[in-house]
């Protein structure tokens, strides 16, 4: 799964979290439209209530790249 299909599967649910890159809070809809096309391409894995990490070419969750949280 690509952070892109996470990112639309959230913003087409209207799931009512925001998504925290360690700077700012985002909307999912608001990510799908500021993110370059190979960020987006990006394996990654959701861990629900929790976070959104990358998949390493090993296949095992590398870094976070987003904190759930309630909005």
């Amino acid at each position: 799964m690509s952070l892109r299909d996470i990112l639309t599967k959230l913003a087409e649910t209207e799931e009512p979290i925001l998504l925290n890159d360690g700077d700012q809070d985002w909307k999912a809809g608001d990510l799908l439209g500021s993110l370059s096309e190979p960020r987006l391409k990006t394996p990654a894995h959701m861990q629900p209530g929790m976070y959104i990490a990358e998949i390493n070419d090993r296949g095992y969750l590398g870094r976070i790249l987003y904190r759930v949280k309630a909005s």
